[in-house]
């Protein structure tokens, strides 16, 4: 039996998504489709009329970060990239109800996040 989406492909904001993952050193397979839907969601309510392109981009660096933890995201993009990225999430952890946050909490929810990074999450506040 055919499902919808394998007859139409993924749409065009999963394709984008899935480039900027490549981008930030994940592969898309990597990812649930749940979690990208969930992520183009999210963007969607935060960002409103911003840039596809920059959002996802923006997401999926804190979410490959989130996924390969520091040194890991520092091999695969650059430890100025991996610096900015901890920065926020740190601003994230400390802020709370944001886009950053519930991108880490996602990554967290869904089983994706790398030890290291879940180590720092307090979910007394979440």
């Amino acid at each position: 039996m055919f499902r919808l989406f394998d007859m139409l492909g993924p749409s065009a904001a999963i394709r984008a998504l899935d480039d900027a993952l490549r981008g930030s050193g994940v592969h898309p397979l990597l990812v649930p489709e749940p979690v990208k839907l969930t992520v183009i969601r999210l963007n969607t309510r935060e960002d409103g009329p911003r840039n596809q392109d920059v959002a996802f981009a923006e997401a999926s660096q804190l979410l490959a970060y989130c996924m390969l933890g520091h040194e890991q995201f520092a091999t695969s993009n650059s430890s100025q990239d991996a610096d900015r990225i901890d920065t926020r999430v740190e601003a994230a952890l400390d802020d709370g109800d944001t886009l950053d946050a519930k991108l880490i909490l996602l990554a967290l929810h869904a089983g994706l996040i790398a030890p290291e990074i879940a180590d720092r999450i307090d979910l007394d506040d979440v």
